[in-house]
């Protein structure tokens, strides 16, 4: 069996618990700007730092969508629809204008 090459690195958290991944961490993982790191905490208390997979799904997003669910389901005499005067407020409001959801933003707006 062939040994494992090992290369250390290390960094320094901040008052605020923040830290710069290395450089050499950087170029390992191939991570840039705004990509996200996983983290797998084993038994023994060995961490370790892996690239995080892409999804496209937005945990955020899918928590509300969640509550959303359960008070829906929770509470179904508070649904209401919406009255003509709030439709027409928001056709005004908006106009003819068409939005493409699927269209990423742009650095401005991130």
């Amino acid at each position: 069996m062939a040994a494992r090459s090992r290369f250390e690195v290390e960094s320094t958290l901040t008052d605020r618990y923040q830290t710069t991944v290395p450089e050499t961490v950087r170029r390992a993982l191939k991570l840039g700007k705004r990509d996200k790191i996983h983290y797998t905490i084993r038994q023994d208390g060995e961490v370790v730092l892996t690239r995080a997979q892409e999804t496209t799904d937005d945990p955020v997003l899918g928590q509300f969508l969640g509550f959303l669910a359960q008070d829906i389901a929770n509470n179904p005499r508070q649904l209401r629809s919406f009255d003509k005067k709030l439709v027409d407020r928001i056709n005004k409001l908006v106009g003819d204008k068409d939005v493409d959801l699927d269209q990423p933003l742009s650095e401005d707006d991130d």
